[in-house]
C-alpha cells in the first residue's frame, strides 16, 4: 500500500476540492443508512462513532438511534442527573446536535447546554461532569460530545462519557452500539423525538455557563501566577475549534501576555494547510497541518493550538518549530511529577502502547510506576478519577493531568491545559519544551521515532486488529532479536488491537485507526535514523503480509 506524502501536504487548503457544506447537511437528512450494511451500521471506535453523511456511515437515524440508546442505558443504570452536551464547529455537528436534544428532550433528559449556542469542547464536558457530580452519590450528570475531533470536514461525530467524567469504556459503548443498531433493525420505531422548538423550550432543558465554570477552575490546575510574572508572550491558534472563544477569557481572566492568532470559524476549514494526505485535518500534531503557527514561532516564546474539540495539543517552540507529541508528553511528565509537590506520592504515569519509550526512561528517573494501555483515553479515565494516575497520555497528542492539590480535574483529555501548561514550564524552566527535551536526551538518551500511515478499509482494519503474535514469524528484527511480541497492554492486559513487536534496538507497533480508514504503522529506533527506516520498513512487510488477499 502507498504510504507516500500528498505533494499538495502543507499546500493551503484550497489546494483540493472543499466540501459541500450543503450536499453534506442535506445528506445528512436524506440518506438513510441500511442497517444490513456493516458499513452503514453504528460503530464505536477509540472515541464514539464517526462516519461522513455521504456515504451513510452518520446520518440523522444514526443519531436517533444512539440517543435514544443512550436514553435507555441511563435508564436501565439509574442515571437521573443532566446530562451536559457540548458540540464542536464541524458542519455535522449542529444537525447532529439538534436531532440529539430532540430525542433527550422526549425521553424527559434533564440535559445542559451552552449559552446561547456557544460551542463546547470536550474538557469542558469533562469538567462539568465531575463538578456536579462531586460528593453526590445521586442524580450523577454524564454527557454526550458531537465531534469527530480533528478528522476531516465532512466528517460527524458523537461520543458519550459516562458519570466519571470520562469516554465510555468498551462495556457501556457495547451496549449503546447494540442497542441503537436493533433500533435501526426495527425502523426507529422506539424512538421518542420532538419537534427542535419544543425541545429546546422543555423544563428539562437548561442552559449551563460552561465556559464560565471552566475558565474560573483553571488555575487550580496551572500555575498562572508564573506565567503572568515572567511576560513572557504566547500565541494560540485554536483551528477554529470549539475552544475558539475560551482563549481570550482565559487571557482576561488571568492577565496573561496571550495572543489569539485567528478567531474565525469557518465549518469548510478553509484556513487550514492540508495534512500528509492531502485532506484538511485540523490536527494540532501535524506539521503539515499546523504550517500557519509554525511560521509564528519566533514572534512567541511558546505557541499552542487545539484540535476541533480541543481534547488534543500543539506546542509550536523557538527552539524548535512543532514538538513532535512523543517529546512534549515526555517534558511535561517530567515537569509535573517534579513540580507538583501535592500530588499523591504513589501516583503512577499513564502512556498508550504506541507512546515513545522516553516515557518510560523518565517515569524511571522519576521512580514512578509506569501504567502502558491500549490506544484511547477511556483506559486512563478511572486512574485519574480516584487519583492512582497524576498523569495520561496518548502518542496522539491528548492528555490530561490531576488538579495541583493531586485531586481530578478532568477524566478525558484536555488540550487547553496541555496547551497551557507548556507556557508555565517556559516560565518556571526558563527553558522552551524543546530545548528541555533535548536536556532529556543529553541525560537519557535519544529516540528516533516516526509514524506512517495508509489507507485500509474495513476488512482489512479488522484483520490488522486481530494480528495474533505467532502470526510473526521472523526472529529478527531490524538486526536484533525480537524480545517480545503483544497483542495485549502489559498495564491492564487489554487487546490492543494490533502488534507491538519488541528488540534491544527499537519497537514496532502496527494497528488500524478507530476514527478514520487507516492503518498506523509506529516505530522507534534507540540507534540512528537509518536503524528507524529499516524497522519502518520491516514492519510494513509485516504488515502486508496480514492484509495480503482482502
Amino acid at each position: 500500500m502507498d504510504t507516500g506524502i500528498s505533494p499538495l501536504a502543507g499546500q493551503p487548503a484550497q489546494a483540493a476540492p472543499m466540501v459541500d457544506l450543503s450536499r453534506l447537511v442535506d445528506a445528512y437528512d436524506g440518506v438513510k443508512p441500511d442497517p444490513a450494511n456493516p458499513s452503514q451500521r453504528v460503530a464505536f471506535g477509540t472515541s464514539g462513532h464517526r462516519g461522513t453523511s455521504f456515504n451513510g456511515s452518520f446520518n440523522e437515524h444514526h443519531i436517533l438511534a444512539i440517543s435514544q440508546a443512550v436514553c435507555d442505558y441511563r435508564r436501565q443504570q439509574g442515571i437521573d442527573g443532566p446530562l451536559f452536551i457540548g458540540i464542536d464547529t464541524h458542519a455535522l455537528s449542529s444537525p447532529a446536535f439538534e436531532t440529539a436534544l430532540e430525542v433527550l428532550a422526549a425521553n424527559s433528559v434533564e440535559v445542559r447546554i451552552a449559552n446561547d449556542g456557544e460551542f463546547i469542547p470536550t474538557p469542558a464536558i469533562s469538567h462539568a461532569i465531575l463538578l456536579h457530580n462531586r460528593g453526590r452519590h445521586q442524580g450523577l450528570a454524564d454527557g454526550i460530545v458531537v465531534t469527530p475531533s480533528h478528522n476531516p470536514p465532512d466528517s460527524g461525530g458523537f461520543k458519550y462519557n459516562t458519570a466519571n467524567g470520562g469516554p465510555a469504556d468498551t462495556a457501556v459503548t457495547g451496549w449503546i452500539q447494540d442497542r441503537a443498531n436493533a433500533l435501526l433493525e426495527g425502523g426507529l420505531r422506539e424512538v421518542r423525538r420532538l419537534p427542535i422548538e419544543q425541545a429546546r423550550n422543555r423544563s428539562t432543558t437548561q442552559q449551563h455557563d460552561f465556559i464560565g465554570a471552566y475558565v474560573a477552575d483553571l488555575g487550580n490546575v496551572l500555575d498562572f501566577d508564573a506565567i503572568r510574572a515572567s511576560g513572557i508572550r504566547m500565541g494560540v491558534d485554536p483551528l477554529g475549534g470549539a475552544g475558539v472563544h475560551y482563549w481570550s477569557r482565559i487571557a482576561q481572566h488571568y492577565r496573561i501576555n496571550l495572543d489569539v492568532v485567528s478567531d474565525q470559524v469557518d465549518p469548510q476549514f478553509g484556513f487550514m494547510t492540508l495534512d500528509w494526505d492531502g485532506r484538511i485535518r485540523m490536527d494540532p500534531s501535524s506539521a503539515y497541518a499546523m504550517r500557519r503557527l509554525i511560521a509564528l514561532k519566533d514572534q512567541y516564546d511558546i505557541a499552542f493550538a487545539c484540535d476541533t474539540d480541543h481534547d488534543r495539543h500543539g506546542v509550536v517552540a523557538p527552539s524548535v518549530g512543532l514538538l513532535p507529541a512523543n517529546h512534549y508528553l515526555s517534558v511535561a511528565i517530567d515537569y509535573l511529577f517534579q513540580q507538583r509537590p501535592r500530588w499523591n506520592r504513589d501516583a503512577a504515569v499513564g502512556k498508550t502502547v504506541v507512546s515513545s519509550a522516553m516515557i518510560d526512561r523518565v517515569t524511571a528517573r522519576l521512580g514512578r510506576r509506569l501504567l502502558e494501555v491500549p490506544v484511547g483515553f477511556k483506559w486512563f479515565a478511572d486512574g485519574l478519577f480516584d487519583g492512582s494516575l497524576g498523569f495520561g497520555g496518548e502518542e496522539s497528542a491528548g492528555a490530561s493531568c490531576q488538579r495541583r492539590d493531586g485531586t481530578v480535574w478532568t477524566t478525558d483529555k484536555d488540550g487547553i491545559v496541555m496547551a497551557l501548561l507548556s507556557a508555565e514550564m517556559t516560565a518556571q524552566r526558563g527553558r522552551d519544551p524543546g530545548e528541555l527535551y533535548r536536556a532529556l536526551t543529553n541525560e537519557l538518551g535519544e529516540v528516533f521515532a516516526d509514524r506512517v500511515e495508509a489507507q485500509a478499509n474495513a476488512a482489512q482494519k479488522s484483520a490488522l486488529s486481530k494480528l495474533a503474535p505467532q502470526q510473526v514469524v521472523s526472529t529478527q528484527l531490524a538486526g536484533d532479536v525480537v524480545r517480545n511480541i503483544l497483542d495485549k497492554a502489559p498495564g491492564n492486559g487489554a487487546p490492543i488491537g494490533g502488534i507491538k513487536v519488541v528488540t534491544d534496538g527499537g519497537w514496532f507497533a502496527a494497528r488500524p485507526s478507530g476514527t478514520e480508514d487507516l492503518y498506523k504503522i509506529y516505530a522507534e529506533s534507540f540507534r540512528d535514523d537509518a536503524h528507524l527506516r529499516r524497522l519502518l520498513g520491516e514492519a510494513q512487510g509485516v504488515v502486508d503480509s496480514a492484509l495480503t488477499g482482502l
